[in-house]
This record gives structure tokens, C-alpha cells and sequence, in this order.
């Protein structure tokens, strides 16, 4: 049997040791999972009065939580506390969306081909879903895949990202703990094989998946025939800067949504367009920000940047980094990696239209600052990619910010405020390459199920 090795981020010491699931054992869970769902699901009070004692359960874990995220997947201490708050008030927000789930009459005589019938639709879990998440939100990522599936009544298998499996496995205990009975949620740690293997397989309602858009797309395409899905993927976000009057706000805001959690964030600010006569001038001071950002193990309470999830990560930045210089980009700060696993705040200057820092997700700590001398130049650019997530505009000029959120392709898009805003009851949804579906736990719940009508001829 394969083993994983789960180790702490910044550290490289020995978290945890656990044993992969094999190709027979992802056959058992979907046959689990598929008897299970056509035995009928809990009873609606039942999957709340679960739900409710699971938030309180993961409450009184929640420093615990906290400090899985940080060890396991490197994200500061102070940030992961807020993590693991969302996710408890995740779990509420399911409890009251599952008070929404309702069916309509459905007017019958408007025609008389329709006359002397009433006829009325209900709603049923969509049946097994299968989820893959991600590492840069363990413990939240895994709630908006594994709870609105227990509030719909779908069994459901997911596969949580090998380097940061602790936080859906600790979850699934508590969820059991909770009342829910076994095998309605499996965590299957699997290679990408196995993975390949659970995804495809024809028993599969629904497929969730949080990740890279090569990986999502191409699973995507290896689905069986019918089964529905939702794929979250990332972006290069676009920030258009017109005229602002509180600019150190805005400048230790810019700081913020580019480099928390190292900037391994699918919304994360990268792109920031900056008129000419401005750009140097807010260049260097976002720049002075970022240099008093401290980077280290995210376990220490003065972490403001933790690790990058991987050394290799580390390698890639420094390469893209130094590709844009070659090319023209200044560096304004940072710029070099302080050891094998974290690199500088980085804050380039006007790189080149076609350099990878400008046309693929960096996921790491460096914005890049572009000067323009006209709006609409700003928004073609911020265009341009095959990928779009969410963008942001500043201006005190509201009607010329409606303007520009207009002309923006982007699923959402932030007035005077970052493109990291999120809240989990807000649809969450990628255009373009950058997704399919749209998240969010009460819009996620609504794809795990599926209405059927009723006809009553009298």
C-alpha cells in the first residue's frame, strides 16, 4: 500500500503518515455510496439537527483547526482562525438554506391541453457526488464541498488535496461524531489514478472541483454521460486604479489581496493598472508595504506570509520573476527567494503584455503594477486573458466606476474594494477557462439537487 506523508510546511517535519486508498477500495466506496443513495436519504430534520451539532463541534476545535491549517498548508495563524470562523458559520448557512429547499405548483390550464390537471414539482438529491479540493483553504474548501451534499442528502467521496488531507480528515470524524451514519462522507486519499478512476466512474451524480483549470477541464472531460459539475479554477486578477482619494488605504489594501496566504489565492490581486503620471509613485508605496510584511513558519503569531505549498513553487516564481526582468520589469521590491520554501513580497513595474506574470496565475506573493495613459486601455488589458474570475475598480467617480464594472469581463466584479471579497453565501464562479458552475454553499446545494414534477389528472 502507498503511503502519504503529511508534512508541516515551513518545517518539513513529519506530520502525519497515512495509507492511500487502492483501485479496490474506490470501487467499495462508490458501491457504498451508491447503496446508500438508493436507500432513501435522512429525514430533513435529521441532516439539520447534524449539521447543528457539528458546528458546535468544530467550535470547540477551532484553535485546533487553526493550527492543522497553519502546520499542514502553511497559511498564517492569525489568517487561519478566520478560515476556520468561516467555515463554522458555513455550516450555518447550509442549516438555512436547507429551510429554502421547496418545490412550485405549476399552472396547468393556461392551455387547454393542459385543462383538469394540477401538477406540482419537489426536489431530490441529485445522488453521489464525488469532490476534489485544494490545499490553499483545507478545512473552508472542504465544507463547500462536503456540507451542502449532507444538507441535500447526497452521499458524498471526496479526495482532499494529498499535501493537506488533516483538516477533511479531523471534519469527517466530527461529522460522524455528529450523528451522521458512516459512508455518507469518505475521505479517499488516492494518487491521480485513483482519482481518475473514482471521477469517471458512471455511479457518479455530481462531480465538485477545486483546482487547476488543466486538471479540472481535462476531468471535465472524462465524466460519464449525464453527470453534472461544478469547477472552480483560478485567474490573473485585474485591479483598475482611476482616482482615489485614500490612497494608503488602498495601498495596504493592494498589500493584503496580493500576498495573503502568500498569494496563494484563485482571486488574489496580480494585475494592477495604474494611470502613468501615478504609477511609479504608488508603485513604491505599495512597495513599502510589502517589505514590513514578515515572512515565516505561518505557526508564529508575527507571520504575516507563511511558505509557498511546495519547494518547486518557489522554483517556478523565480523563473517567472526573472523572465519579466529579462523582458523589461523593474523590480520595485523583492524579487528573490529567502529560502527553498518562501519568497520575497515582489513588486514589479510595467513587466512585458506577454510575460507569464502577466497572462498566468502566479500564486504566489508578487503583484505586477502596469502604467496607462487612457481607461479604456486599462480595461482591454485587464480583458485580455482567457481566464476571468473576479476584478476590482477604485475611483471617487462612481458613475465612471459603474462604467468600467460594466466593460469588465469578470463573474464578479468589486467597487472600491479588492478582488479577494468574498462571502460564502455570495455566488463564486469563474468565466471563461477560469471555471464552470458557480459556487457558493447555498448555489452548490441547488446543483445537488434536482426537481421532479408530479401531474394529477382529475
Amino acid at each position: 500500500m502507498k503511503q502519504l506523508i503529511v508534512k508541516q510546511a515551513y518545517t518539513d517535519a513529519i506530520l502525519a503518515e497515512l495509507t492511500m486508498h487502492n483501485a479496490e477500495q474506490v470501487t467499495a466506496m462508490l458501491a457504498t455510496a451508491s447503496a446508500l443513495d438508493k436507500n432513501g436519504c435522512l429525514p430533513t430534520y435529521k441532516r439539520i439537527q447534524i449539521l447543528q451539532k457539528l458546528a458546535d463541534l468544530i467550535k470547540n476545535e477551532e484553535e485546533y483547526f487553526a493550527r492543522l491549517i497553519a502546520n499542514e498548508g502553511g497559511k498564517p495563524i492569525k489568517d487561519a482562525r478566520v478560515e476556520v470562523a468561516r467555515a463554522i458559520d458555513g455550516v450555518h448557512l447550509a442549516i438555512s438554506a436547507i429551510r429554502d429547499i421547496k418545490g412550485a405548483e405549476i399552472p396547468m390550464d393556461l392551455t387547454p391541453a393542459g385543462a383538469g390537471r394540477k401538477a406540482f414539482t419537489s426536489m431530490e438529491p441529485i445522488g453521489v457526488v464525488v469532490a476534489i479540493s485544494a490545499f490553499n483553504h483545507p478545512l473552508n474548501l472542504a465544507i463547500h464541498q462536503i456540507i451542502p451534499a449532507i444538507a441535500t442528502g447526497c452521499p458524498i467521496i471526496i479526495k482532499p488535496a494529498s499535501l493537506t488531507p488533516l483538516c477533511t480528515l479531523r471534519l469527517s470524524k466530527l461529522i460522524e461524531q455528529a450523528g451522521l451514519p458512516v459512508g455518507w462522507v469518505q475521505v479517499a486519499l488516492l494518487d491521480n489514478e485513483n482519482a481518475e478512476k473514482l471521477v469517471t466512474d458512471p455511479r457518479v451524480a455530481f462531480f465538485s472541483f477545486i483546482g487547476s483549470a488543466k486538471v479540472g477541464w481535462y476531468l471535465k472531460s472524462k465524466l460519464a454521460p449525464g453527470v453534472r459539475c461544478a469547477l472552480e479554477h483560478g485567474g490573473v486578477a485585474p485591479l483598475i486604479f482611476d482616482d482615489y482619494q485614500d490612497i494608503d488605504g488602498f495601498v495596504n489594501g493592494v498589500v493584503k489581496a496580493s500576498m495573503y496566504h502568500s498569494g496563494q489565492v484563485c482571486v488574489s490581486v496580480q494585475r494592477v493598472y495604474i494611470p502613468s503620471v501615478r504609477a511609479e509613485e504608488i508603485a513604491q508605496k505599495i512597495a513599502a508595504v510589502a517589505n514590513q510584511q514578515v515572512v515565516g513558519d505561518a505557526i508564529n503569531e508575527d507571520s504575516d506570509l507563511g511558505p509557498l505549498i511546495a519547494p518547486k513553487e518557489v522554483d517556478r516564481v523565480e523563473s517567472w520573476v526573472n523572465e519579466a526582468v529579462a523582458q523589461g520589469a523593474r523590480v520595485v521590491t523583492g524579487g528573490r527567494r529567502i529560502n527553498k520554501i518562501t519568497y520575497e513580497p515582489t513588486v514589479l513595474l510595467n513587466p512585458a503584455k506577454d510575460a507569464k506574470v502577466s497572462t498566468q496565475e502566479i500564486f504566489a506573493p508578487v503583484v505586477c503594477v502596469y502604467a496607462y495613459d487612457d481607461i479604456n486601455e486599462a480595461i482591454e488589458a485587464a480583458n485580455s486573458l482567457d481566464v476571468s474570475f473576479q476584478a476590482a475598480v477604485f475611483s471617487d467617480n462612481l458613475s465612471l466606476a459603474m462604467d468600467v464594472a460594466d466593460k469588465l469581463e469578470a463573474s464578479a466584479v468589486m467597487i472600491n474594494d479588492y478582488t479577494t471579497f468574498r462571502v460564502d453565501w455570495m455566488p463564486f464562479a469563474g468565466r471563461k477557462h477560469s471555471g464552470y458552475g458557480i459556487g457558493g454553499i447555498g448555489y452548490t446545494m441547488r446543483d445537488m439537487l434536482e426537481h421532479k414534477m408530479i401531474v394529477i389528472k382529475s
